[in-house]
């Protein structure tokens, strides 16, 4: 078996962990609540007009309809932020996204050298002792 064999075959259990398919249910939710994305998109083009305003020139840009646009987009964010379905969502990508950090870690590991059935499979945090530490990734 060759190694893009074996990453298939790390693909296809990759999504038959329940991680992935509570992601793809959260992200199916979130992508399809009409409501949450008119929220999205208006938060995006708030955004953009918050851009535009401080690309201008320090005399050219209006302090009043920076500080206008920058609360909107506050509010928006918290509001799209409480959405149940962005909260759901916000967490399952949370946990795939640590799934694949530690597949990204065992695997760079394995290419540094280490043993890929021993090494640990999350980085170790800094404590800012050298003396105990096991090294940098």
């Amino acid at each position: 078996m060759d190694i893009i064999e074996i990453t298939r075959q790390l693909g296809k259990a990759i999504q038959e962990d329940e991680r992935y398919s509570d992601y793809a249910m959260a992200k199916e939710r979130n992508d399809s609540d009409t409501a949450l994305q008119e929220l999205i998109g208006e938060f995006n083009l708030v955004r953009q007009n918050l851009a535009m305003e401080q690309a201008k020139s320090e005399e050219d840009q209006n302090a009043e309809k920076m500080a206008e646009l920058n609360e909107k987009m506050q509010g928006l964010y918290n509001t799209i932020m409480t959405n149940e379905n962005m909260a759901d969502y916000t967490m399952a990508k949370a946990a795939m996204d640590k799934l694949m950090n530690q597949v990204n870690t065992i695997l760079s590991a394995a290419l540094n050298g280490d043993d890929p059935l021993t090494c640990p499979a999350e980085m170790p945090t800094c404590s800012g002792s050298c003396g105990t530490c096991g090294g940098c990734g």
